[in-house]
Order: structure tokens, then sequence, then C-alpha cells
């Protein structure tokens, strides 16, 4: 049986993709849920996979800005890639990865970028582990940190309309440091971080949001919810840190120190922190917080010359590899990087590897003696 994959052209059709996905993470695809999705996520960038007119699968792409080594390039975020059960193992999958791909090729995005909910899915499709992130969970009574501490900020709620123009500020201050980090439009802070249903959250709970300022400036800010719970007649409560970002140094410390400090915690919890956190440092016993890491983004190479040629390199040099890519075969063949660029080359390859590996290298995270130690590339001649 084949299927037909085209671009959502309403939100009726969109709706019916992103719930592909959506069903298995209990979602009720209502019309105003669907609408202030659609406000990151364009109708016509949401695929949809069709059989005898309906839909059957669905897979996305947020547009958005990457941070990379030395550099921010246009990337494609993929997201909400499912299928339906009824469809499961029949390829639905490969055609809509095929047409997304070559959408997001013909439109000059070199990288594209995912969180994988499998990590078994996405490599046959040219992705690579580019990185990897954890979560924890500090007891209170093992927050302490390990040298002295002194506030010198001012730490104040907000409501989210104030957050709405205080918090972009400092996330574009550190997120054009960090690769990996991404761009983030009005849209993106008003519909998706500051968000709160009318209920208030509803089972997750309100969101609270607190700024850290020094000299009237915003520094840091951190967004967390209470999640209240007793046992035997004990507070046995977690405060779940959604989002906390600061500038590096003193406004880090202190804006840890009041998450950690916050009472009727039994712990304090927080998810996707990379592995180089700084909680590591600042706390006392950070075998406690119990880090347990994971992969975290998944990065795919759609096109090698651009994609090599736009991030940044800490030193001078060349290297030449013989590139794998059999979903993509526009990017086939021997490249040679040198100062800076990736060109076509005749040269003997250095390097042989998968697109993939490409991918897990190229924010940093990962190196190619790690990926050469591991067997995902081969070492054909010394350079």
């Amino acid at each position: 049986m084949s299927f037909r994959v085209r671009p959502s052209s309403n939100l009726e059709e969109f709706s019916q993709a992103v719930y592909a996905i959506g069903q298995y993470f209990s979602l009720d695809p209502t019309e105003e849920r669907m609408e202030r999705f659609s406000k990151n996520l364009p109708i016509e960038r949401m695929h949809a996979a069709w059989e005898d007119g309906r839909i059957v699968g669905g897979a996305g792409v947020f547009p958005f800005e990457l941070t990379v080594p030395g550099a921010v390039v246009p990337t494609a975020g993929v997201t909400v890639v499912g299928t339906y059960p009824t469809h499961r193992r029949r390829g639905v999958l490969r055609r809509l990865m095929r047409t997304q791909l070559d959408d997001v090729h013909e439109r000059g995005e070199s990288l594209a970028l995912l969180w994988a909910s499998e990590e078994t899915i996405y490599g046959r499709f040219g992705y690579g582990m580019a990185s990897l992130c954890g979560e924890i969970s500090v007891p209170r009574e093992y927050n302490a940190f390990a040298l002295p501490f002194e506030r010198e900020g001012a730490l104040r709620f907000v409501d989210p309309k104030e957050a709405l123009e205080l918090f972009p500020k400092v996330w574009d201050k550190v997120r054009r440091k960090i690769p990996g980090m991404l761009g983030r439009t009005r849209n993106w802070w008003e519909f998706r971080v500051l968000f709160t249903p009318p209920s208030g959250g509803g089972d997750d709970g309100p969101k609270r949001y607190v700024v850290l300022e020094r000299d009237g400036l915003p520094e840091g800010y951190a967004i967390y919810r209470h999640k209240p719970k007793w046992q035997d007649g004990v507070a046995d409560s977690d405060l779940e840190v959604i989002e906390a970002i600061a500038v590096d140094g003193q406004p880090t410390a202190e804006l840890w120190r009041f998450l950690l400090d916050v009472d009727w915690a039994a712990r304090t919890t927080a998810e996707l922190l990379p592995i180089d956190h700084p909680l590591f440092q600042l706390l006392a016993s950070p075998r406690r917080m119990r880090y347990r890491a994971g992969d975290g983004l998944w990065a795919r190479l759609v096109d090698v010359g651009e994609a090599l040629s736009a991030r940044g390199y800490a030193t001078d040099g060349a290297a030449v590899f013989d590139v794998k890519d059999e979903f993509c075969s526009w990017n086939e063949g021997t490249w040679r990087l040198a100062d800076g660029v990736a060109k076509r080359s005749k040269a003997s390859a250095q390097i042989r590897c998968d697109v993939s590996a490409l991918g897990a290298v190229y924010l940093g995270g990962f190196t190619f003696s790690q990926l050469a130690r591991g067997g995902r590339i081969e070492e054909v001649r010394r350079g």
C-alpha cells in the first residue's frame, strides 16, 4: 500500500497529523490547543501521511536558530513525529522522513535537530546522538553548597506578562555562548514557556516565575512548580524546576540556592540538565543529587558542506571525510574540511563514517576519538 505525504493545509489536517503522536501522550487536540500550537509550528511545516482520504501519520518542524560552536545557524527542529497504531510497521515513518528531509533541504536549512522519544528510531535516517543530558533529585538534607555563599542580587516574583519582557533578555545572553541552545521567538515564550492553562496548570499545578536582578538588571530567572505530597503526616513534596537560567558564576549560584531552599520541599527535581551543569561544582555532595544521564539532542547534517562550513573550529588545519549517507544521497562522497570550509574533494579520506557520526560531533558534545573507540567511525589514513 502506498501513502501520500504532503503539508497540512488547514488547522483540521494539522490537528489530525499532530494526533498521530499526541494520542500516545494523552493529548486532547482541542481547537484552542491546536491553534496555540500552530503559533510556533507553522501549519505548512506539519506534514501528514494520507491513505484512502484519511491521515495516518504526521511529522512537524519548528523553524529555529541554533547556537553551534562559533556561530548561529538556521535549523529544522523536528517534532511530533508519529504513526497511527492502525498503520504501524507499514513504512509510514520512512515516507514522512523522506518528505520532511527533502523539504528541509529545499528550504536551505543545513541541519535538523530533535529529541528522540526512543533512541533506536532516528539513526537509520542519519541522526546522531549529539549530546547527553540528565535528571536530578536533590534531597533537602544534602543541598548544602561546598563553599561559603553570600547573596548579592535580589529575587522577586513576576507575572507572565513581566516575565515575557525580562526572561528573554537572560536567555539570549546565555544561549549565544552555549552550543545546542535555541533561539526563541516571542510566540515561543508566550505560548509555550510561560503559558499556563486558564485552570491554573491542571494536574501539574501552576507555574511560579522568579527573576534574579542585580543593579536593576535581570541576571537570571527560574520557572518552577510545587508538587505537594504527604507521607505519614509529614510533608514529602517536590519542587520541580522547569527552567533555571542565569549568567555564569554568582547569579547561577544565587538562583539555585533560592530553589534549593524553598520551604515545604523534601527534594528539588529537574530534568534536561547538561552533564557539565554547575550543580556538580556548587553542591558539597553532588553524588546525592542522583544525576541520571541519557541521550539528549540528536543532530542530522542535511547539507554536509553547508553545515560543516557554518560552524567555527578551535584550530586551523584540514581533514578529509568519506561520508556515507544512504537516506540523503546528495551528501555521499568525499569532503575536505580546511580553514573552516567544507568542499567536495578527490583526496584520499582520513576518516570513513556515516553521516550520523558528523551529527554526533557537530555540537562538540562528542569527539571523533570517542566515536572511533565506540566503532562508529573508521580511521583509514592518519593525517
